[in-house]
Parts: structure tokens; C-alpha cells; sequence
């Protein structure tokens, strides 16, 4: 016991530094190729993309600073959702989301992405200007990202689109806006003011 308090500093330390670098994105901005890539995925979806759409997400893409970002996520649910094979006929569209979230939260998890909140509207947007359809939403969620790459790898493979077709029909309609990542809520603040203080409480704990 005694060992441990000594060397307490060095511990937390070790604790906080593998947080902080397994949380934070290190290996830069995305790079010409995975541009390239990202764009080429984009374009072979079976979809029809508006071409402001496709504008944007490239525009988005290239000024990514390798930092991480939130995305704001607004959900109008269907309330008759179609018949899903994995899912059933008297499936819900909370159930066809939670089939989408099973991908999803793993994926998310192992790159230090994650949710913030999530929770249903208490009612129609109070403070409204134009676009009487976006007015009507059922849930809001913010989703943390470690980086825009994070984002590209867990969209980007078979398993995902398969899994998407399920938050599809689950919808009647949905925004994602991306937004610059906040100081104040940053969990590596939030995770080294803890650690700190516990260091403390153990410094306090020595002296008596």
C-alpha cells in the first residue's frame, strides 16, 4: 500500500496519458488518397444524391483538421415502418434503430467515439423560420467522433450499408449536421480534472 501512494503520480499519469492518446485522433487530417477513396464510396452508393449534397460532404472532408467533431442528429420516426428481414413484421421503427445501433455502438466504442445524449422531443421546434417539414422531429442525439477518418471507417464497409438500410426505413426523415467540438464538454478535461483530483486525495491521505 504503501508503494502505491508513492508512486500514485506516476500511475494516474500512466492512466491519463493512455486515455488521452487512445481518445485523441494522432494521426493527422486525412490525406489526398483517403479523400479520394471516401469520395469514390460516396459515389457508388445506390442512391441519388443531390449534387449540393455531394458538394458538401466533400467540402466537409477536405478541411477536416484531424480533430474531433459532433454530430447533431434529428429523427422523425416512422410510424408504419416497412417488413425487415432481421427484424420482423411487427417491428417497431425504435427496433429497427436499435438493430442499426447494434453495428453501430461497437464500431463506434473501439474509436473512441460515442454518444453524448439521446432523448425524445418534448415537443415541435418552439423557435421555427422557414421549411415547414423540418419543423416536426421525434428524437435528437449528439454523437462524438474522435475524427472525420473514425467516421469513413465504421461507414465503410458492407456491414454498415446493410445496417443502414434499417435506420432508412425506420425514418421519414432526418438532419446531420456536423459541429466543431466544443471545449468545454471535452471528456480528456472532464477525465484529467478526476484523475487529478483523486492524485490529490491520496497526497491528502499520505500526510495524515
Amino acid at each position: 500500500m504503501h508503494s502505491l501512494f508513492k508512486n500514485h503520480w506516476f500511475i494516474f499519469s500512466t492512466i491519463y496519458l493512455i486515455f488521452f492518446f487512445w481518445y485523441t485522433n494522432i494521426s493527422g487530417p486525412l490525406s489526398e488518397a483517403e479523400i479520394k477513396e471516401a469520395m469514390k464510396r460516396f459515389d457508388s452508393r445506390n442512391i441519388v444524391t443531390p449534387l449540393k449534397d455531394r458538394e458538401n460532404f466533400l467540402k466537409f472532408i477536405q478541411e477536416d483538421d484531424g480533430g474531433d467533431f459532433y454530430m447533431v442528429n434529428y429523427l422523425d420516426l416512422n410510424e408504419s415502418p416497412p417488413i425487415m428481414e432481421n427484424t420482423g413484421k411487427d417491428a417497431s421503427a425504435n427496433d429497427l434503430l436499435d438493430y442499426y445501433m447494434e453495428y453501430m455502438f461497437p464500431e463506434m466504442f473501439s474509436r473512441a467515439s460515442h454518444p453524448v445524449f439521446f432523448g425524445s422531443t418534448s415537443a415541435n421546434a418552439i423557435d421555427h423560420i422557414g421549411s415547414p417539414e423540418t419543423k416536426e422531429w421525434d428524437q435528437v442525439g449528439l454523437i462524438r467522433y474522435r475524427s472525420i477518418r473514425d467516421m469513413l471507417e465504421i461507414s465503410g464497409n458492407e456491414v454498415f450499408t446493410e445496417r443502414h438500410q434499417y435506420k432508412t426505413g425506420a425514418l421519414i426523415k432526418t438532419i446531420a449536421v456536423p459541429v466543431a467540438s466544443p471545449f468545454i464538454i471535452d471528456m480528456r478535461i472532464v477525465i484529467f480534472m478526476l484523475i487529478l483530483m483523486l492524485a490529490l486525495s491520496v497526497d491528502k491521505l499520505r500526510k495524515k
